[in-house]
């Protein structure tokens, strides 16, 4: 009995080596790049190059971003006073005018956590119609740096559902907040580093999530006081997942629907990349893009985790 076992151990321990150093090395690897063009082209693997950790890396595919194949979670600060109120009709509106397919979800951002008025639906009406007021309680949102971190860490519909393995999806962010960190301590210009943003930024690029944000200065907590902070905070968070900071001065915007139709402009010029990284754990690698097309910019995480997986398919589009 003793030889069997130690004969059991040694064949699993020997079948197994090969398993834990595959575990290492190139695997395949997606993220989300968006154009940002007067007169944008299509992005093709002839067009489009990438950089991971430093060097450059083979594109599999780049493929534009389907509706049927987006998420989009927006997430509204419970903070915010009742003058946000002026805005539900653009809310409204930009929730059911949604291209057809894309699926979406309103959250609260409370406590440290956002509260789902719905799961993600493809039911734009019925979305708009959950959407309600914010709360406008002083500091209720805790810091929008702690939701953003576990909602990306948890994000809804995530798992397998009744037996079913969930279809990847590109994922959006879209948030409406003061941008303000009241974990931080002083809020003034000479203090803009903090470590909840930071971790914010590293959950969303481990997830592949882009993160927008259209900045809207009245909250509940600091208020215009924080303005630069809230607005430095976002900035970096739109930049450094791939997404935007979208903001008026340091006014609240009289109308947020200009900002709505930009970044609905953003998900429709949309694509997804594949492209080998080398897996080391959990860590992040570096990812930069360039393009040849002329007057082009490019937006994209500045990290990736290797392996990330966002849409089913790698079809690439049309070559040049």
């Amino acid at each position: 009995m003793a030889m069997t076992i130690r004969t059991l151990f040694l064949a699993s321990t020997i079948f197994a080596s090969p398993l834990l150093y595959a575990q290492e090395g190139p695997v395949p690897t997606q993220a989300i790049v968006a154009v940002d063009s007067k007169s944008p082209q299509p992005l093709t693997t002839q067009n489009l190059k990438v950089k991971v950790g430093g060097h450059d890396a083979q594109l599999a595919s780049v493929a534009p971003v389907a509706p049927q194949g987006a998420e989009i979670a927006l997430l509204i600060d419970d903070g915010l006073r009742t003058s946000v109120g002026r805005q539900l009709g653009d809310i409204r509106s930009f929730i059911q005018t949604l291209p057809d397919g894309v699926a979406v979800l309103i959250g609260y951002m409370q406590n440290g956590r956002v509260v789902a008025a719905q799961p993600f639906t493809t039911d734009h009406a019925a979305a708009a119609q959950n959407l309600r007021m914010p709360m406008g309680a002083p500091g209720i949102s805790a810091s929008p740096y702690f939701c953003l971190s576990d909602f990306v860490k948890n994000w809804p519909g995530g798992s397998a559902s009744e037996g079913a393995i969930r279809t990847p999806k590109a994922r959006f962010v879209i948030m409406l907040t003061n941008g303000v960190d009241p974990y931080n301590g002083s809020v003034s210009p000479m203090n803009q580093g903090s470590p909840y943003v930071d971790n914010a930024i590293r959950d969303a690029q481990r997830a592949g999530v882009p993160v927008y944000s259209i900045y809207y200065g009245d909250a509940g907590i600091r208020g215009g006081a924080a303005s630069f902070s809230g607005q430095s905070y976002l900035t970096k968070l739109g930049a450094e997942t791939g997404g935007v900071a979208y903001m008026q001065g340091t006014w609240s915007p009289v109308s947020i629907a200009p900002f709505f139709d930009r970044f609905k402009k953003a998900l429709a010029e949309s694509y997804v990349a594949t492209f080998p990284a080398t897996l080391h754990g959990n860590n992040l690698v570096d990812l930069r893009v360039s393009t040849s097309l002329k007057s082009t910019k490019l937006q994209a995480p500045g990290n990736v985790r290797p392996g990330t997986r966002l849409t089913a398919t790698q079809q690439a589009v049309s070559q040049e």
